[in-house]
């Protein structure tokens, strides 16, 4: 559909330089490398998935008091009879 010949690739490139200047295109094309690059290591990042960490450990409750919302909760089978 669209014949795109190298002289036509050539024409385009020199109106571009023209446009915008030789410093304004090279920057363009070193943050489009490093979009590419960057783009490349997620790729390569989501190909390696990473092990999962180890769950955190709880220390158990060795007396008959322990908390519960930030409240002291005592056992009742630990308390003695009246």
């Amino acid at each position: 559909m669209f014949g795109l010949s190298p002289i036509h690739i050539v024409v385009f490139a020199l109106v571009v330089l023209v446009l915008f200047g030789r410093g304004k295109v090279s920057e363009f094309m070193g943050d489009f490398g490093k979009g590419v690059k960057s783009f490349k290591q997620g790729m390569a990042d989501e190909t390696n998935p990473q092990p999962p960490a180890a769950p955190p450990q709880i220390p158990p409750v060795t007396s008959s008091q322990g908390t519960l919302n930030g409240e002291t909760v005592i056992d009742p089978a630990s308390r003695p009879p009246q």
